[in-house]
């Protein structure tokens, strides 16, 4: 018997996570400026914000920061001018994914964030953590080994036919973050958040896009 977590539409969880209210205060003009919001991942170019001054070596004032607030979420956006344009946060990395539960969801979002913080440990955490809850939604006993979870999702054909690997290769990694004295690199974490958004892809938004031909 699955035991699905409460399940929210795709508009509520954007809401949930969008909703921040307030005005900012003594705002200025801050020219003409484009990015992906990395809370909110919309393509937004604001004009209101605030901004930060130095000189440079021929001690003319310019630009050295700006704090950008997203039309669209208000929430602020820190954008270096003087190292290559650096933003943070950064866009969520991976793709939105429908018919997730939302403690599910909010936990790939935790990975997708991570990463785009540069905390790759952490993200590498989180996508392990996935794998449990994934397999608890579809009925494996809690308190279990990862190694278990992920027996459970090959032996009930949630993961397809030679994916057994790369799923187990998220719980390596994941073991890696916690007991491991090296770090994680990016390009680890970008590999466990597409083997996620695989496993995820196949375990529910398939299924949800089959229901409406049931």
């Amino acid at each position: 018997m699955n035991r699905e977590f409460d399940l929210m539409s795709d508009e509520e969880n954007e809401k949930e996570e969008m909703d921040f209210r307030g005005v900012w205060k003594n705002v200025s003009n801050i020219g003409s400026v484009s990015y992906t919001c990395g809370f909110c991942n919309n393509d937004v170019a604001p004009s209101q914000g605030y901004y930060s001054t130095t000189q440079d070596y021929m001690f003319r004032d310019i630009t050295s920061g700006i704090l950008a607030i997203c039309p669209k979420c208000n929430l602020p956006t820190f954008i270096n001018k003087i190292n290559d344009n650096l933003q943070t946060p950064q866009p969520r990395l991976g793709k939105d994914i429908p018919f997730l539960p939302k403690e599910i969801k909010e936990i790939y979002n935790e990975a997708r964030n991570c990463i785009s913080v540069h905390a790759y440990n952490s993200a590498a955490l989180s996508c392990r953590k996935l794998l449990m809850n994934v397999a608890f939604s579809k009925g494996a006993k809690a308190g279990e080994k990862f190694a278990v979870y992920v027996d459970f999702l090959d032996n009930n054909h949630f993961i397809p036919p030679g994916g057994k690997g790369w799923v187990d290769h998220i719980r390596k990694k994941g073991n890696e973050a916690t007991h491991e004295i090296p770090n994680l690199k990016r390009e680890d974490a970008l590999e466990l958040l597409d083997f996620t958004e695989m496993l995820l892809r196949n375990v529910f938004e398939m299924p949800g896009k089959m229901a409406k031909y049931q």
